[in-house]
This record gives C-alpha cells, sequence and structure tokens, in this order.
C-alpha cells in the first residue's frame, strides 16, 4: 500500500486494526511513533533510510510472506514531498506483491508548514480515498524498469490526488514541497 507520506494521519485512521505493518524509525521519535500506532493494531518494522533500513525492509518481506500487508509513506520520512523513493518498488518485486497506490483527501483541513505538507482534517470534514490499480512488480525487473515504475507510481499517485479533489469538489493546485 502506496501514498504519500503528508496523508499519514487520515490513513493512519482509516487503515486501523488491519494488521498493516509501516517502518518506523529507531530513533527516539520512531519509539515514541511505534507505540502510538500500534494501539491502531499497526505492526512495525524498525529502520529509516539513514539507520536501519535493510533489516526493517527484510523484516517487511517476512510480514508479507506471513500474509500481513504493508504500508509505504514513498516520500518519507525526510522527502522531497511527492518524490517516490524506490524501497516500495523493491519491496513489491521482492515478494511477488503488487504495490498498491491510493490517495486520500479531505475536503476542509489544516496544513502543516512541514516539508510533506501534513493534512490533518478538520472535524466534520468529508475525506475521500480512492484506489489505484494494483501495480506488480516483475521478480526479474532490472534497475531501468524498476526506475520506470518508480516515475509511474508517482504518475499515478498524482492522478488518484486529482481525482480525491475532485470527488470533493477542492482545489486541483498541489501544495509545493
Amino acid at each position: 500500500m502506496a501514498f504519500w507520506h503528508g496523508r499519514i494521519l487520515p490513513a493512519t485512521f482509516y487503515f486501523r486494526r488491519q494488521g498493516i505493518v509501516v517502518i518506523t524509525s529507531e530513533n527516539f521519535d520512531g519509539e515514541w511513533i511505534a507505540r502510538i500506532i500500534e494501539r491502531f493494531g499497526y505492526g512495525t518494522a524498525r529502520g529509516s533510510t539513514s539507520r536501519g533500513a535493510l533489516r526493517a525492509m527484510h523484516q517487511l518481506v517476512k510480514d508479507m510472506e506471513a500474509g500481513r500487508p504493508a504500508g509505504f509513506t514513498l516520500d518519507g520520512p525526510r522527502g522531497p514531498a511527492r518524490v517516490a523513493q524506490p524501497g516500495a518498488v523493491w519491496l513489491a518485486m521482492k515478494t511477488g506483491n503488487p504495490l498498491l497506490p491510493f490517495h486520500l483527501e479531505a475536503s476542509s483541513s489544516w496544513s502543516l508548514r512541514s516539508w510533506d505538507r501534513t493534512q490533518i482534517p478538520k472535524p466534520f470534514s468529508s475525506v475521500a480515498l480512492v484506489v489505484g490499480e494494483p501495480m506488480p512488480v516483475p521478480s526479474d525487473a532490472s534497475g531501468d524498469a524498476l526506475e520506470r515504475t518508480r516515475v509511474d507510481l508517482e504518475r499515478r499517485l498524482a492522478a488518484l490526488e486529482d481525482r480525491a479533489r475532485a470527488l470533493l469538489h477542492v482545489s486541483s493546485a498541489r501544495p509545493s514541497g
């Protein structure tokens, strides 16, 4: 399951108690975040792009082989915003599970001044969830094929964001990074 980091709050609430495994960093903040999301029914694989990434990815492979879904903030944990990092594509290639892009958009929200413009839906707002077509990644994909998939994933997420905004009749102007 692949989405943008800026929609982590509505995604965490919507997909709670589904047994989804997510990566959280090994630092103090990551420990705090892991405890919170575990209360929402998520599993954690500890690591980040700067430390423990390989261990976390291998944990996700094991979890997915055991039938648990994995959730990935494609541009996390530090951006740049709306630029997919290759981890989710690699994971799909290794496990044989397709990528499933999705986007959540609130009809009324606050946006933080963070790198990802984290969206916090306002009380009583509507939230649109748009799910894209599954994207298979061949187990023998080359570096070029993986890069094309990564770029295609970014393109599909942009289209899903536009679709979610259209459903809510919200301006289609994306926040700048």
